[in-house]
């Protein structure tokens, strides 16, 4: 029953999340500014096995602590071969925020996050290794938009991945 209940709740939550919450972006990573990320850096080609960089990366020194971009639902904390040890939150308007490459989790999976949880801290596992400590920062959105689809490489792509820098720059 209690898992039920669980399910449930973070099923509402979702729904809320997802259609009435603003999205209000902020830069995850504590003290960076412009200076500390190429602002050319999105959709940046050749990059290396992805082909394309569907993100921004906010170099800091290892251990900067990184706070949640907005609010919303931790669907997963854990490993994987190219991110590293990654967040992925699930906020308004039905988008993913990525975080990958980060040296310490500080959150789990199915927890929720606002603009003040520390989420993790800069670090450079996965394909980082060996590059200077940097988060890599993604915005992927579950609804495509679909006018955003060019003819460059991978440019089908392009319809679900938001240019980060555009919301830290305003």
């Amino acid at each position: 029953m209690k898992t039920r209940k669980k399910i449930l709740i973070g099923l509402l939550a979702i729904v809320i999340i997802g259609l009435l919450i603003p999205q209000n972006l902020q830069m995850p990573v504590t003290g960076a500014s412009q200076s500390d990320y190429n602002s050319e850096s999105f959709w940046y080609y050749p990059w290396g096995k992805s082909i394309t960089h569907k993100g921004v990366d906010v170099f800091a020194k290892k251990g900067t602590d990184i706070k949640a971009s907005t609010i919303g639902m931790v669907l997963y904390a854990g490993k994987i071969p190219v991110g590293g040890n990654i967040i992925v939150v699930l906020g308004p308007k039905w988008r993913l925020h990525y975080y990958a490459h980060l040296h310490e989790l500080k959150s789990s999976s199915l927890s929720f996050v606002n603009k003040n949880t520390s989420i993790g801290t800069v670090g450079s596992t996965g394909n980082g290794a060996g590059k200077p400590p940097h988060l890599h920062y993604s915005i992927i959105s579950m609804l495509p938009y679909v006018w955003r689809m060019d003819s460059d490489r991978q440019g089908w792509m392009k319809m679900f991945y938001l240019n980060p820098i555009e919301y830290f720059e305003n």
